[in-house]
C-alpha cells in the first residue's frame, strides 16, 4: 500500500485533533474529488513498518483524540489488508482513542455484505473502527455546511453500535 500524506494535527476529518492517513488507490473516481491524485495506487510513498511506528508516536499526546483513515479509499482490498496491522497496534497501544474511516462504499451493502463475505479479516477490521463515513462524494449533493462530510448522501455511522444492534446507527454530533 502507498499513502499520499500523514497529517499529525488535523481538525477537519473527525472530532478533536487527529492524526490522519491519506492512503493511495481508489476505484470510485468521484466527480469533484478533492484528492484525485490518490486514485492512483502507486501515488505517494510506500506504507512501511517505520511509517506505522511514526504514526503510533504521533498518536501519543493526550490532545490527539484519534486516527482517521481516508484517501484514496481505505477499504480497497490492498489498502484494508495493509491497514489491519496498524489498527491492531493503535487499539492495543491507545484503547481510548477513536478511529474514523472514510469510504465511498456503502456500509450495509458493501462493507457488511460483500467485504465481510469476501475477506475473513473484515470483521476484525471493523472491530477497531468507531465511525465510518460512507458513500461516494456526489458533487450535485455537495454541502459545505455538513459536519465531517462533503455531500448530503454521506452518513456518519457508529460502527460498534450498528454491529451490536444489527442496524445502522448514525452518529449525533457532540460538537
Amino acid at each position: 500500500m502507498n499513502y499520499s500524506v500523514i497529517k499529525n494535527c488535523d481538525i477537519a476529518n473527525g472530532p478533536g485533533v487527529r492524526v490522519t492517513l491519506f492512503v493511495s488507490g481508489c476505484m470510485h473516481h468521484c466527480e469533484g474529488c478533492f484528492n484525485p491524485e490518490t486514485w492512483d495506487f502507486q501515488y505517494g510513498e510506500p506504507f512501511t513498518e517505520k511509517t506505522a511506528d511514526k504514526m503510533l508516536a504521533m498518536l501519543a499526546p493526550d490532545y490527539i483524540e484519534g486516527l482517521t483513515l481516508l484517501g484514496g479509499e481505505p477499504l480497497e482490498p490492498v489498502n484494508r489488508q495493509a491497514l489491519l496491522p496498524l489498527l491492531r497496534a493503535v487499539k492495543e497501544r491507545y484503547p481510548t482513542k477513536n478511529i474514523w474511516c472514510y469510504t465511498g462504499y456503502l456500509f450495509e451493502r458493501d462493507v457488511l455484505g460483500t467485504f465481510c463475505t469476501q475477506w475473513a479479516g473484515m470483521k476484525e477490521f471493523l472491530s477497531y473502527l468507531d465511525v465510518i463515513v460512507d458513500g461516494k462524494f456526489i458533487l450535485a449533493q455537495k454541502d459545505i455546511s455538513l459536519q465531517f462530510r462533503g455531500s448530503a448522501n454521506q452518513r456518519i455511522i457508529l460502527v460498534q453500535a450498528s454491529l451490536e444492534k444489527g442496524q445502522t446507527v448514525l452518529w449525533e454530533s457532540e460538537y
